[in-house]
């Protein structure tokens, strides 16, 4: 049994202070270097689709903190010849209140102190519990999964290596009504992190992409379908219809309901966002793929 998740981490020695952004929040006091600071974590809570559909599969979201921070000199040192880091861009949150949902967004600055990472558990956990052990700023959920054997049903990699393999879930690989669909399956879209040189890199591909030159593959994470810039959801194996019928929708294409989706700007940019249903109409609201591809396209997603 495995849980998965995405995580948002710092990658420079800094305090986050970061403003309401989920339904559940939760404090963690920590401390890096010595130095005790207060972090807000973010608990995107319990929601479906679009890169996410449970509890046990998400992405977290981290500080980057160095493996050693410069020590005093005892000989004192001209300013000059060491200035002041430039500040580094905020994450940024807001709360939309629509018509039939209430929409949180969260936006990383990708050349930020920040990584955007997936993680597993093994048996599966909460949200919560990502948070907890990951020491995370921010978790979504990611990724898709069984939940009668709660195994994935998406490929995750993590430093490298691969975690979850969804051709290991005989589930899945055994069902004769998905057989049609294997091979779309085991080539959805992920979101990729890349180590280029001394740059790191964040894409949306699907599983086949060639890595780009000069670049590895450190992280992966697979969801979808793909949302922009068009909606892939046939090619991906969640809609497929015979006769002008629909014959296979197991995710509700163009239903409204609870949706997580990442996507990325040409601006440098990832916006998380979280599609809550209200709650006085939870079998009546949310948003279809269709809708969260407009509302993402009108944040300045691209991919």
């Amino acid at each position: 049994m495995v849980s998965t998740a995405v995580i948002l981490v710092e990658t420079r020695h800094r305090q986050v202070f970061p403003k309401r952004c989920a339904l559940r929040e939760l404090f963690k006091r920590s401390s890096v270097q010595g130095t005790a600071s207060v972090k807000r974590i973010w608990l995107f809570g319990l929601v479906i689709l679009s890169i996410g559909v449970s509890i046990v599969i998400s992405l977290l979201l981290f500080p980057k903190v160095p493996a050693s921070l410069p020590q005093p000199s005892a000989v004192s040192t001209p300013s000059a010849m060491f200035p002041a880091p430039s500040p580094l861009p905020e994450i940024q949150s807001r709360t939309y209140s629509l018509p039939h949902s209430i929409v949180h967004t969260l936006t990383i600055p990708i050349q930020s102190g920040f990584r955007v990472v997936p993680a597993i558990a093994n048996p599966v956990a909460p949200l919560k519990t990502f948070a907890q052990r990951e020491g995370a700023i921010a978790v979504i959920n990611a990724g898709f999964f069984d939940p009668t054997n709660q195994q994935s049903t998406s490929f995750v990699m993590r430093d490298g290596r691969v975690v979850a393999d969804p051709r290991q879930n005989e589930r899945l690989t055994q069902n004769p009504n998905l057989a049609p669909y294997l091979d779309q399956i085991f080539n959805r879209s992920e979101l990729r992190r890349y180590q280029c040189g001394s740059v790191e890199q964040y894409a949306i591909a699907l599983r086949s992409t060639s890595v780009p030159a000069g670049c590895e593959l450190v992280d992966a994470l697979g969801g979808g379908p793909r949302l922009l810039p068009d909606l892939t959801a046939t090619s991906e194996g969640f809609l497929d219809t015979a006769n002008g019928q629909v014959i296979r929708d197991p995710i509700g294409i163009n239903r409204p309901n609870a949706r997580t989706a990442i996507g990325l700007t040409p601006t440098g940019e990832m916006i998380w966002v979280m599609v809550a249903q209200q709650p006085e109409r939870p079998g009546n609201s949310g948003m279809s793929l269709p809708d969260l591809a407009n509302f993402m396209k009108n944040l300045g997603v691209d991919t």
